[in-house]
């Protein structure tokens, strides 16, 4: 008796769970799953938005001035060069380089889910390494290039274009050797419209109104990577399910009560390992099936580049009210850890950008004057005022009373760091809080 009574609740409750989720039905789990897939796609779609409404035009090469743009975390380490490109079967895009030798550049290459899709420089096209080079749709047969064009091949009909020559210790000749870089059209693209306009802060990201025209979203740009067909399947189902207004409730309430906050979480544990509390994301600029790595990049950094040309280290939930120090050995400065340069930005902790302080300092890199100490090690710190027995040359201002992140790049890095057993050194606090200050306080009262 007991055992049918059992049985028939439980089939009570899955005809009810059935009833209450259409078709397939969505689980929470589904909803959490499909939006740390879609937050990529969003967000690049964001970008695109804002550039376009910034007065970007298809095909056009926009050259930013030194520590000119808006975007997460920024590298002022180069001088930035933008463009969206449209290609199609019957239309190519030309750029045309000049020579650069002995600083870091790279054209990069990017479709609409923020995946790295090429990178031209003197490494990846060791024999045409400068002059004309054509961004086409990959199998588009039949049209005529210039002779001495270098075809590459793109998997889109749009990609963002990001161009970074390094500023080095002479920034006037860097910016000179931007100018001399053009764009054209070889015809006259198809471009299809923007499929939805976006604009939203990091603080407020989209609800349910994200799936709205998710089934035209996901056509807009095919997903490059393998194994995404199954939460493709599930965006799909979330926003049939979401036609019922009582499910698009409970749907939304899901995104803003578990899906946001999981998100979030993911970035804290965006590495498969702390180490000095120094995180490196597990894969970036490529990233395979791990569209939540994919998300956060494009959430803390968009446009980040793969591994190959750039590693990064993040330090995340610092006290700009704090001070500190990080010390280099001598023997392994970081300057010994990549073959370009290195750098260490601090950005807010919400929106991952630069903030002001009254050096005007938003990095230490190695065109930074930077002092040794007497046995030769090198000691940075990161500081709302600069500590006693540091130079000034070594400190970073820190945002007094808020929280920020530092982010260390390290481009052309060397084997131990790019192999993954390299962490930056410890960052050490040598300040005391104000309930540390407290107990102090007591203490000596006693």
């Amino acid at each position: 008796m007991k055992k049918s009574i059992l049985a028939a609740l439980a089939l009570v409750c899955v005809t009810t769970s059935l009833q209450a989720q259409p078709a397939r039905g969505v689980s929470d789990r589904d909803i959490v799953e499909t939006y740390e897939y879609m937050l990529g796609r969003w967000l690049v779609l964001r970008q695109e938005n804002l550039d376009f409404n910034e007065g970007f035009k298809w095909n056009q090469i926009i050259h930013r001035a030194p520590g000119g743009v808006d975007w997460a975390n920024p590298n002022l380490d180069v001088v930035y060069s933008e463009a969206w490109v449209a290609v199609d079967e019957k239309s190519c895009t030309l750029i045309e380089l000049p020579e650069i030798k002995g600083r870091y550049y790279t054209v990069q290459a990017l479709n609409g889910w923020g995946e790295v899709t090429a990178n031209i420089n003197e490494r990846n096209f060791k024999k045409h390494p400068s002059g004309r080079f054509a961004f086409c749709l990959k199998g588009a047969k039949g049209i005529t290039l210039p002779k001495g064009t270098q075809r590459v091949d793109l998997p889109s009909k749009k990609s963002r274009i990001l161009m970074r020559i390094e500023l080095g210790a002479n920034p006037a000749d860097a910016i000179a050797l931007q100018k001399k870089v053009t764009m054209k059209a070889t015809g006259s693209p198809l471009i299809d419209p923007l499929v939805v306009k976006l604009d939203f802060p990091n603080s407020k990201l989209p609800g349910i109104e994200g799936f709205d025209k998710a089934e035209e979203i996901l056509a807009s740009e095919p997903d490059l990577n393998v194994g995404m067909i199954d939460v493709r399947d599930k965006v799909q189902a979330v926003a049939k399910t979401a036609a019922d207004p009582a499910q698009r409730t409970r749907i939304d309430e899901v995104i803003r009560k578990y899906a946001i906050p999981a998100f979030q979480g993911e970035i804290q544990k965006m590495g498969n390992k702390a180490v000095n509390g120094w995180v490196r994301p597990r894969l970036i600029g490529n990233y395979r099936t791990d569209y939540t790595m994919r998300s956060i990049a494009n959430y803390g950094g968009i446009w980040a580049n793969n591994s190959k040309e750039v590693i990064y280290f993040t330090a995340q939930g610092l006290d700009g009210s704090q001070t500190y120090t990080q010390t280099y050995p001598m023997d392994a400065l970081p300057g010994s850890k990549t073959r370009y340069f290195w750098s260490v930005i601090a950005v807010d902790g919400v929106d991952f950008k630069v903030m002001p302080n009254p050096l005007n300092r938003y990095l230490l890199n190695n065109q930074s004057p930077l002092k040794l100490n007497d046995d030769g090690s090198l000691t940075l710190a990161f500081a709302p005022k600069q500590p006693d027995d540091i130079p000034e040359s070594n400190w970073l201002p820190t945002p007094n009373g808020r929280k920020y992140n530092l982010t260390y790049r390290f481009y052309g890095p060397a084997k131990d760091v790019s192999g993954g057993t390299y962490y930056p050194p410890l960052l050490v606090r040598t300040s005391e809080t104000q309930t540390e200050k407290l107990i102090r306080s007591l203490k000596k009262s006693k």
